[in-house]
């Protein structure tokens, strides 16, 4: 080889550019840490939270001080958002190695090792500490729900998620607590009916998506959670018919009560019939097994939505007309 096709050569390695950064090496950067811990917090769930203005809705008409009430209900949002964040970073830390061995869920960030697993850790103890930390805006008292949510749902982490009816218990207790939080959060008084509205429509859901997702295993034999196979597909149509039985019975008696405490309202009695329909909408989905995401349902399914409109539509001409 002659000098000049030497020196040449040696240019042309002197001026290569250096190969770009590949998106799995991004990914497993700090910019791709940072998005993994906020996509393991779920933010699409936090639409699960707007219950905690469930309280606070049916109390603003008769509150002194509406504008701290709204206040309140926005406090209680962000805290308990953030909570919840720090058990979804916790129990994606503990399933990590299930996660792996599962076809989707190994794609998410833990499980795909773009977070580390002591890093999820310390980002749920963050995200409950600013929980907690912001809870205090509004009431001591919501900081004992956060806590008491906090602990429950560690249990549930921890192994009470296999054991089969405690988990349906304990995954429909966050949706009662929430309800609870947005009422001590605004120091409201919370109705028996609105509890017991609260906890059957909870157990209701969790029902349902348990009944998809046993339909989804018997539709394509997908691995399902071990509690699940404890369970057969008749007994959970059982509970979430029991569940929406009570739920309906229970609604219908709040709504005579609302009409009585409400200068004889007829909306409150009007309020029942979305309230049904809608009710025996989402029943379908569940009936087909495809209510495995409940959350997925409320956003995409028009009808669902027109309903829930009416619904509240309903109910503000009962409290404010």
């Amino acid at each position: 080889m002659s000098e000049t096709t030497e020196q040449r050569n040696s240019d042309e390695t002197a001026v290569t550019p250096e190969a770009p950064e590949t998106p799995d090496a991004v990914a497993r950067g700090p910019l791709g840490l940072v998005g993994g811990v906020i996509k393991t917090a779920r933010p699409r769930q936090w639409v699960k939270n707007v219950l905690v203005f469930a309280a606070p809705f049916f109390a603003f008409s008769k509150s002194t001080d509406r504008t701290g009430l709204l206040i309140d209900a926005i406090i209680a949002f962000v805290a308990f958002s953030l909570t919840a964040s720090s058990v979804y970073l916790i129990n994606d830390a503990i399933d990590v190695e299930a996660d792996r061995a599962h076809p989707t869920k190994r794609n998410r960030p833990i499980a795909a090792g773009i977070v580390p697993v002591p890093v999820a850790y310390g980002a749920a103890v963050v995200f409950f500490l600013a929980g907690l930390g912001v809870s205090f805006l509004a009431s001591w008292q919501l900081a004992v729900v956060l806590g008491v949510y906090e602990a429950v749902q560690l249990g549930y982490c921890f192994g009470l998620k296999h054991q089969p009816v405690v988990d349906l218990a304990i995954v429909g207790s966050g949706f009662l607590m929430r309800s609870i939080a947005g009422g001590v959060a605004g120091g409201i008084a919370l109705s028996q009916w609105f509890l017991l509205v609260t906890a059957f429509g909870s157990l209701f859901m969790v029902a349902g998506k348990r009944y998809a997702e046993i339909m989804l295993f018997e539709r394509t034999g997908a691995k399902i959670r071990s509690s699940l196979k404890k369970y057969s597909a008749s007994y959970l149509r059982f509970v979430w018919a029991t569940s929406a039985a009570i739920l309906i019975m229970s609604y219908c008696l709040w709504a005579f009560e609302i009409r009585q405490t409400e200068h004889n309202s007829v909306w409150a009695l009007i309020s029942m019939v979305p309230f049904l329909v809608a009710v025996l909408r989402y029943a379908v989905d569940v009936d087909g097994g495809i209510a495995g995401e409940p959350e997925e349902i409320a956003l995409k399914d028009r009808i669902l939505q027109v309903l829930g409109a009416s619904w509240v539509i309903t109910l503000f001409l009962a409290f404010y007309l």
